[in-house]
């Protein structure tokens, strides 16, 4: 089901009545029906899709109950290895499979080897990297202690499948969300408005802005062979913001969401395209992932301790992993090869600490050194994404070939629909003053401090632009492939 569909338009305020006016008076039938309605929520896309998200949350609730039990430190471990295998196994074959074998052949047909092998015909399971990761977060916070294994089947089911970040995130921890489940929770207004709030930011972003950019990216990389430089540049610029709007988007909407129903859910994104190093990007950008992999990979690795061999290869290893997270594709490895190379200049300086507040904190406008320095950050993440939204290796490599020529200098192609161009780099102008301008916010629509008539103005012009300028087409999240 997706959030910009009629049919979420229906489910929501159904569940919403049922969870405050029908189960608000016992706490278990509530998280039943929150297990209920995500699974009809997963389940819209395919139904077989369920098997699979209870089967994990079953292996993980058992390994939690056997670590409580267990204090032989090797029997420990042997679970804490059950559950990494089992579920890092089964996104392995969903998501990797045919990706190895494809590679496997291609390496022994080098040295004139044939060989054939059988590749799965399957469908990737939504979703399934991101709770794959929630799930093994819970395990391995059991093992570490940090976290008390639960002996409530009903409140972990509700944890590991929770709809509104289900698909495609906020990747959240086990010591965060689960003890939510077990509190009572009652109905708070002004948390409602809030929600309300960003979910139409949420909307906004994917329906107007994301969806808007997306037909003019996806004109120039498919066809990238008929554009010159500078097109080619101008489409990956309408990527950059196709896909900030449309995951950070879909961010907001599950944030939102989860507020109505009286849970709080980590931030994702914290306005990254006004980071000053690439340092500062990556703590705004899929905030959830980036600590994800920081907490349980490279902290247990070594972090930034120790030498500098040991400060470069955990830097390659956590990119290049949260690379491949991304899919089975050489081109998401090279992305994040890529930012492991923009980053690693930082941390062997020391300054990749440099910017922990927002940009111009209490101020309208940045100075010409902190413009610039967002600009050139800017442009490294743009460059980087080329190889993310590329077909192949050798598609980026022929349009970043094109880019540094003297056609990067000529005017762009205006693309068509002609109008449509023209009004979405509007819209982009508009999206980016709002951003700037909230900056120190959550999100680009908090504008609680305003006064009721101001906001109720920013919220009728909001909702107006997304009926004139939105595209209601069945479009996908970018991020539900990964």
């Amino acid at each position: 089901m997706l959030f910009n569909s009629l049919d979420f338009a229906l489910f929501l305020p159904i569940i919403f009545v049922l969870y405050w006016f029908i189960a608000n008076k016992n706490l278990t039938i509530q998280n039943a029906l929150i297990v209920v309605a995500s699974y009809v929520f997963y389940g819209w896309w395919d139904w077989r899709f369920l098997f699979l998200i209870f089967f994990s949350s079953i292996v993980d609730f058992n390994i939690g109950l056997l670590l409580k039990k267990e204090n032989t430190q090797w029997k420990r471990k042997l679970f804490l290895w059950i559950s990494i295998i089992v579920n890092l196994g089964l996104l392995s074959v969903f998501k990797y499979y045919n990706f190895f074998v494809d590679n496997f052949i291609a390496a022994f047909s080098l040295f004139g080897f044939k060989m054939s092998a059988q590749s799965l015909n399957i469908i990737l399971p939504v979703g399934i990297s991101f709770y794959s990761f929630q799930t093994l977060s819970y395990t391995i916070d059991v093992y570490k202690r940090k976290l008390q294994a639960t002996g409530d089947i009903i409140s972990f089911l509700a944890f590991v499948s929770f709809f509104p970040q289900l698909v495609a995130g906020p990747i959240e921890r086990a010591t965060q969300l689960l003890p939510q489940f077990y509190k009572k929770r009652k109905f708070e207004y002004d948390k409602a408005v809030d929600g309300m709030r960003q979910i139409l930011w949420g909307l906004f972003k994917k329906i107007v802005i994301a969806d808007n950019c997306a037909i003019f990216a996806n004109q120039v990389f498919d066809n990238s062979a008929d554009y010159g430089g500078s097109t080619l540049i101008l489409g990956a610029l309408f990527f950059a913001f196709q896909i900030y709007g449309d995951f950070s988007g879909y961010s907001d909407i599950a944030i939102g969401t989860s507020r109505l129903f009286g849970f709080d859910l980590m931030r994702n994104f914290a306005f990254p395209y006004f980071s000053r190093d690439i340092a500062e990007f990556w703590r705004r950008w899929h905030i959830s992932l980036s600590t994800w992999f920081r907490d349980y990979l490279y902290i247990p690795l070594g972090g930034s301790r120790g030498g500098t061999y040991k400060k470069i290869r955990n830097i390659f290893i956590i990119f290049l992993v949260s690379g491949f997270w991304h899919g089975a594709n050489w081109t998401f490895v090279t992305w994040g090869a890529l930012n492991a190379l923009f980053f690693l200049p930082l941390l062997l300086s020391k300054n990749n600490r440099n910017h922990l507040e927002i940009v111009a904190k209490d101020k309208t406008l940045p100075t010409l050194r902190e413009f610039s320095q967002i600009i050139f950050t800017f442009g490294l993440v743009v460059f980087a994404w080329i190889f993310f939204r590329a077909e192949n290796i050798s598609h980026a490599l022929s349009i970043i070939k094109e880019i540094f020529t003297f056609s990067s200098f000529s005017i762009p192609q205006i693309l068509t629909p002609k109008i449509k161009m023209a009004y979405t780099l509007l819209l982009l102008g508009l999206f980016i003053i709002v951003e700037w301008k909230n900056r120190e916010e959550q999100f680009g629509l908090a504008i609680h401090k305003l006064k009721k008539p101001f906001r109720w103005f920013c919220y009728t012009s909001v909702m107006l632009l997304i009926i004139t300028f939105g595209y209601f087409g069945k479009n996908e999240f970018i991020y539900f492939q990964f």
